[in-house]
């Protein structure tokens, strides 16, 4: 499966994260991904999030994925809202 595929699908769940997902083989894949919607979650449940809105394509397309999932705030980074 294509990187920007894979980011779509999470943009799409996750509208205003910041997305960057990176393989050498399409088949194996890192996950970055900065998000206020992980504030107050558990690891456990932003990874369920994740799997969530990849769906079947784990396991399928996606043969292995490693995550880290961060707050703005745990990314070092600050949040505006206008």
């Amino acid at each position: 499966m294509d990187v920007t595929a894979i980011e779509a699908r999470i943009l799409q769940a996750m509208p205003g994260a910041q997305v960057k997902v990176e393989s050498d083989d399409n088949v194996h894949y890192v996950a970055r991904i900065v998000s206020d919607a992980f504030a107050g979650q558990s690891r456990i449940k932003r990874h369920r999030q994740i799997h969530a809105a990849l769906g079947e394509a784990l396991g399928r397309e996606i043969h292995a994925m490693s995550f880290d999932l961060k707050t703005p705030g745990e990314a070092g980074q600050s949040t505006t809202e206008g």
